[in-house]
């Protein structure tokens, strides 16, 4: 089974064109789902049944894997089947009727303004990697991209005198604007602190790591907790809370929903939507406390 799950994940990769992100989620999925088979017996993919993936299913559960992980799991085995069918390696796609669980859609954690503020200023150095930091925090909340994205920019994505980065990814490409902040933060750091972080002078990476190379998404993760600590908020902070409180900001301030879909890159506006209830809710909250009836 291992040859087959390769083979489909080069085409995943080579035809489809999916991200790095997808691509080891395929894999760490299939491989794991193989392991499982052949502990049952099931060593061949012209073997694999439903019953044998709803085994599977079952495992994942008893295992106490979430709703979430195992709905991926599901979606994987769909496509690795289903093109397994295509090229003819099974007669029909055993992965078909597997139904996924029920996902219960959790309002994302997002930051106040007073708080996003306070976790912007922790970075006001001079050193060059003060002034990288500082680039990148302003631009992923100026823009709302992801952090896969925000380490993948290259020098000629973004247009500072316009004021305005180009995203691109495996099928669109989107145009995102930023502000004067974003903007002077960028500035400084290409003035004062990339240049004496590139070792290689044909490197086109907007930011790099210390040594020059790729900077990893751990990396980032640590100069973002590590900011949330000094601003001393209590509240869990990831990368991609700047993403959400970047959508939940515009939307409070009243940012039509499509725009902000166009931005964040969400192909459906059902997923943006949700940054609308998050806005509602904390109306009803402020009125709760407010209000002599509330």
């Amino acid at each position: 089974m291992t040859k087959e799950i390769q083979n489909f994940i080069t085409y995943m990769c080579e035809v489809k064109q999916i991200s790095k992100n997808t691509e080891l989620s395929y894999e760490r999925d299939l491989r794991k789902m193989s392991v499982f088979l052949q502990e049952q017996g099931v060593a061949s993919v012209s073997d694999v049944t439903s019953t044998n993936l709803n085994a599977y299913i079952l495992y994942l559960e008893k295992e106490g894997r979430k709703p979430s992980t195992i709905s991926r799991s599901i979606a994987s085995m769909k496509a690795f089947f289903g093109y397994l069918q295509k090229k003819n390696y099974v007669n029909q796609n055993p992965a078909e009727g597997l139904k996924a669980p029920k996902i219960e859609k959790k309002m994302p954690a997002i930051l106040t303004t007073e708080e996003t503020v306070k976790l912007l200023e922790q970075l006001s150095g001079s050193s060059p990697k003060e002034l990288r930091d500082k680039a990148m925090l302003e631009l992923l909340y100026a823009t709302g991209i992801r952090v896969s994205e925000l380490i993948a920019l290259k020098l000629s994505d973004i247009n500072i005198s316009m004021e305005y980065l180009t995203c691109r990814d495996a099928h669109r490409e989107r145009i995102i604007p930023f502000g004067g902040i974003a903007r002077e933060a960028i500035e400084n750091y290409l003035d004062l602190g990339r240049p004496k972080l590139i070792k290689d002078e044909s490197c086109d990476l907007l930011f790099t790591n210390c040594s020059g190379g790729e900077m990893s998404r751990q990396g980032f993760w640590k100069i973002i907790k590590c900011c949330g600590k000094k601003a001393g908020i209590t509240s869990e902070i990831t990368p991609h809370t700047l993403r959400h409180s970047f959508a939940a900001h515009l939307v409070s301030n009243g940012a039509d929903l499509k725009s902000v879909q166009e931005m964040l890159g969400h192909s459906d506006i059902s997923t943006t939507q949700i940054y609308a209830q998050v806005n509602q809710n904390r109306i009803r909250e402020v009125y709760a406390k407010t209000h002599p009836r509330g």
